[in-house]
Order: C-alpha cells, then structure tokens, then sequence
C-alpha cells in the first residue's frame, strides 16, 4: 500500500510516497522512508507524529493512502506572530 511521509523546516519541506507492506506501523513506514537518514535532528523519542493533522502513536496501524507527519517544536508562538508583524509595521511607519 502507498502512504506519504511529511516533514517541514524553515528552509525545507519534504512529502514522500512510499510502498510500504500492509501491516505497517507508523514508525515502520518512517524509518523506511529514509527520512531518518536525510534530517538526523529527528529523534522519533522526542518529536511528536500524526497521521493527517492527528497525533499517533509510533506502533499505530496504517492504512492506504496515510500521511504520516513529523512534527517539530514551534519556534514561536502564533498567537504573538501577528501581534509582532504589526508591531514592526508601526516602528517602519515613523
């Protein structure tokens, strides 16, 4: 079966599909990826994952056509991104 496996940085987004076997973890399908190799910061301990927007678990099942997402920490909080851009505006209006 084919699911993707997502991943974003700043500078860098990467989406990949993969044949993975039917009985597929999602751990599994990640290490099978390659992902792993290509950005070494991920530490599967650490950094949450998700299927479609929903936090999983790395021994979950997969299913046809999944997205398998890894999520890294925000570097700042979004509600204060807005409140910061305008902040800027003002300070460029002077």
């Amino acid at each position: 079966m084919q699911v993707g496996i997502a991943y974003s940085e700043p500078s860098q987004q990467l989406w990949l599909r993969i044949e993975v076997p039917e009985d597929c973890t999602v751990q599994a399908a990640i290490e099978q990826s390659g992902i792993l190799c290509k950005f070494p910061e991920i530490d599967l301990e650490i950094h949450k994952v998700g299927v479609f927007g929903k936090l999983a678990k790395l021994d979950g099942a997969l299913k046809p056509g999944d997205r398998v997402e890894i999520y890294r920490g925000i570097s700042a909080d979004p509600a204060t991104v807005p409140r910061r851009q305008m902040a800027e505006d003002d300070d460029n209006d002077s």
